[in-house]
Protein backbone atom coordinates (compact mmCIF):
# COMPACT_ATOMS: atom_id res chain seq x y z
CA UNK A 1 0.00 0.00 0.00
CA UNK A 2 1.14 3.07 -0.92
CA UNK A 3 2.00 5.48 2.56
CA UNK A 4 -0.95 8.35 1.47
CA UNK A 5 -3.05 6.57 -0.58
CA UNK A 6 -6.49 7.39 0.35
CA UNK A 7 -9.37 4.59 1.16
CA UNK A 8 -12.80 4.45 1.65
CA UNK A 9 -14.44 4.44 5.04
CA UNK A 10 -14.39 1.53 6.75
CA UNK A 11 -16.62 0.57 10.45
CA UNK A 12 -13.70 -2.10 11.00
CA UNK A 13 -11.32 1.17 11.79
CA UNK A 14 -13.58 1.85 14.84
CA UNK A 15 -13.39 -1.82 16.20
CA UNK A 16 -9.13 -2.16 15.56
CA UNK A 17 -8.74 1.05 17.56
CA UNK A 18 -10.83 -0.75 20.20
CA UNK A 19 -8.85 -3.65 20.01
CA UNK A 20 -5.49 -1.76 19.75
CA UNK A 21 -6.35 0.20 22.70
CA UNK A 22 -7.34 -2.76 25.01
CA UNK A 23 -3.93 -4.31 24.11
CA UNK A 24 -2.15 -0.60 25.14
CA UNK A 25 -4.04 -0.49 28.71
CA UNK A 26 -3.32 -4.11 29.83
CA UNK A 27 0.05 -3.44 29.07
CA UNK A 28 0.72 0.19 30.04
CA UNK A 29 -2.17 0.46 32.51
CA UNK A 30 -1.37 3.46 35.03
CA UNK A 31 1.45 4.68 32.92
CA UNK A 32 -1.43 6.45 30.33
CA UNK A 33 -4.31 8.65 31.58
CA UNK A 34 -6.16 8.50 28.42
CA UNK A 35 -6.09 6.81 25.06
CA UNK A 36 -8.03 8.33 22.01
CA UNK A 37 -8.91 7.39 18.71
CA UNK A 38 -7.79 10.46 16.51
CA UNK A 39 -7.19 11.39 12.80
CA UNK A 40 -9.23 10.50 9.88
CA UNK A 41 -10.00 6.96 10.84
CA UNK A 42 -11.83 7.88 14.05
CA UNK A 43 -14.39 10.30 12.21
CA UNK A 44 -17.57 7.65 11.04
CA UNK A 45 -17.80 8.36 6.32
CA UNK A 46 -14.51 9.96 6.53
CA UNK A 47 -12.32 8.42 3.67
CA UNK A 48 -8.74 8.10 5.02
CA UNK A 49 -5.29 6.58 4.82
CA UNK A 50 -5.61 3.11 6.28
CA UNK A 51 -4.06 3.89 8.92
CA UNK A 52 -5.06 3.63 12.59
CA UNK A 53 -3.97 6.94 14.77
CA UNK A 54 -4.11 6.62 18.39
CA UNK A 55 -3.18 9.69 20.48
CA UNK A 56 -2.09 8.34 24.94
CA UNK A 57 -2.26 10.88 27.03
CA UNK A 58 0.16 11.29 29.90
CA UNK A 59 0.37 13.44 32.82
CA UNK A 60 4.11 13.95 32.36
CA UNK A 61 6.98 12.59 30.39
CA UNK A 62 8.35 11.66 33.50
CA UNK A 63 6.26 7.85 32.73
CA UNK A 64 8.11 7.71 29.18
CA UNK A 65 9.91 5.16 30.06
CA UNK A 66 7.17 2.62 31.14
CA UNK A 67 5.75 3.63 27.98
CA UNK A 68 8.38 3.62 25.73
CA UNK A 69 9.44 -0.17 27.20
CA UNK A 70 5.55 -1.07 27.11
CA UNK A 71 5.07 -0.20 23.39
CA UNK A 72 8.29 -1.46 22.55
CA UNK A 73 7.52 -4.88 24.41
CA UNK A 74 4.24 -4.70 22.15
CA UNK A 75 5.93 -4.46 18.78
CA UNK A 76 5.49 -0.69 18.06
CA UNK A 77 8.93 1.31 17.04
CA UNK A 78 9.80 4.19 18.74
CA UNK A 79 10.49 7.16 16.50
CA UNK A 80 12.59 9.73 19.33
CA UNK A 81 13.76 11.71 15.91
CA UNK A 82 9.53 12.51 15.19
CA UNK A 83 9.62 14.69 18.63
CA UNK A 84 7.12 17.67 17.77
CA UNK A 85 4.06 18.19 15.98
CA UNK A 86 3.36 20.81 13.08
CA UNK A 87 3.78 23.85 14.69
CA UNK A 88 1.02 26.57 13.02
CA UNK A 89 2.06 29.55 11.49
CA UNK A 90 1.65 32.69 13.70
CA UNK A 91 1.48 30.21 17.19
CA UNK A 92 3.51 31.76 19.95
CA UNK A 93 4.36 30.32 23.00
CA UNK A 94 6.72 27.56 24.48
CA UNK A 95 7.39 25.26 21.76
CA UNK A 96 7.40 22.51 24.64
CA UNK A 97 3.42 22.36 24.18
CA UNK A 98 4.17 21.00 20.02
CA UNK A 99 6.88 18.02 21.65
CA UNK A 100 5.56 14.29 22.03
CA UNK A 101 6.41 11.31 21.62
CA UNK A 102 5.74 8.83 18.49
CA UNK A 103 5.65 5.46 17.55
CA UNK A 104 4.88 3.18 14.32
CA UNK A 105 3.73 -0.28 14.10
CA UNK A 106 6.30 -3.05 13.63
CA UNK A 107 6.32 -5.26 11.04
CA UNK A 108 3.48 -7.40 10.19
CA UNK A 109 1.33 -5.84 13.01
CA UNK A 110 -2.27 -3.44 12.08
CA UNK A 111 -0.56 -0.40 10.54
CA UNK A 112 -1.10 2.20 12.96
CA UNK A 113 0.75 5.44 14.12
CA UNK A 114 0.88 6.08 17.99
CA UNK A 115 1.14 9.62 19.24
CA UNK A 116 1.94 10.18 23.23
CA UNK A 117 1.31 13.83 24.37
CA UNK A 118 1.15 15.51 27.29
CA UNK A 119 -2.64 16.51 29.23
CA UNK A 120 -2.90 19.92 28.49
CA UNK A 121 -0.44 20.79 25.60
CA UNK A 122 -1.53 22.85 22.83
CA UNK A 123 -1.06 19.50 20.06
CA UNK A 124 -2.89 16.86 22.88
CA UNK A 125 -5.93 19.59 22.74
CA UNK A 126 -5.68 19.91 18.87
CA UNK A 127 -5.88 15.99 18.00
CA UNK A 128 -8.69 15.96 19.89
CA UNK A 129 -10.43 19.44 18.65
CA UNK A 130 -9.95 18.61 15.34
CA UNK A 131 -11.78 15.12 15.37
CA UNK A 132 -14.69 16.46 17.49
CA UNK A 133 -14.91 19.30 14.94
CA UNK A 134 -15.08 17.27 11.43
CA UNK A 135 -17.63 14.97 13.70
CA UNK A 136 -19.66 17.28 14.34
CA UNK A 137 -19.83 19.46 10.66
CA UNK A 138 -19.72 16.36 8.14
CA UNK A 139 -19.68 18.89 4.96
CA UNK A 140 -15.79 20.07 6.38
CA UNK A 141 -15.25 16.41 6.58
CA UNK A 142 -16.32 15.65 3.10
CA UNK A 143 -13.76 18.55 1.96
CA UNK A 144 -11.08 17.71 3.83
CA UNK A 145 -11.13 14.01 2.37
CA UNK A 146 -11.53 15.90 -0.77
CA UNK A 147 -8.29 17.94 -0.48
CA UNK A 148 -6.75 14.64 0.82
CA UNK A 149 -7.33 12.73 -1.98
CA UNK A 150 -6.28 15.35 -4.39
CA UNK A 151 -3.09 15.28 -2.31
CA UNK A 152 -2.85 11.97 -2.58
CA UNK A 153 -2.97 11.88 -6.46
CA UNK A 154 0.33 13.44 -6.38
CA UNK A 155 1.87 12.83 -3.42
CA UNK A 156 0.68 9.27 -2.79
CA UNK A 157 4.57 7.92 -1.77
CA UNK A 158 5.97 11.12 -0.47
CA UNK A 159 4.19 11.10 3.05
CA UNK A 160 6.18 14.37 4.06
CA UNK A 161 5.23 16.36 0.80
CA UNK A 162 1.78 14.81 1.45
CA UNK A 163 1.82 16.28 5.38
CA UNK A 164 3.52 19.59 4.14
CA UNK A 165 0.92 20.47 1.68
CA UNK A 166 -2.32 19.17 4.20
CA UNK A 167 -1.09 20.43 7.17
CA UNK A 168 -1.68 23.85 6.71
CA UNK A 169 -5.38 22.80 5.67
CA UNK A 170 -5.40 21.43 8.90
CA UNK A 171 -4.73 24.95 10.78
CA UNK A 172 -7.30 26.21 8.78
CA UNK A 173 -9.95 24.03 9.77
CA UNK A 174 -8.33 24.10 13.44
CA UNK A 175 -9.00 28.04 13.40
CA UNK A 176 -12.66 27.83 12.82
CA UNK A 177 -12.60 24.36 15.10
CA UNK A 178 -11.57 26.68 17.57
CA UNK A 179 -13.71 29.33 17.55
CA UNK A 180 -16.87 26.92 17.39
CA UNK A 181 -15.15 25.26 20.51
CA UNK A 182 -15.41 29.23 21.78
CA UNK A 183 -19.07 29.28 21.21
CA UNK A 184 -17.99 31.38 18.67
CA UNK A 185 -18.67 29.95 15.26
CA UNK A 186 -21.30 32.43 14.00
CA UNK A 187 -18.56 34.78 14.44
CA UNK A 188 -16.21 34.30 11.87
CA UNK A 189 -14.03 37.26 10.36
Amino acid sequence: MKLAEIVSHSPKWKEEFQSIKAIIVGRLGEAVLQIDHIGSTSIEGLDAKDCIDIQITVKSFDQLDAVIEGLTDLGYFYRPENNRDHVPPGWQGDLANWDKRYFRAGEGMRRTNIHVRKLGMDNQRYALLFRDYLRANKQVALIYAELKRAISQYHSEDIEAYCLIKDPACDLIMDVAYRWDAGLDKLID
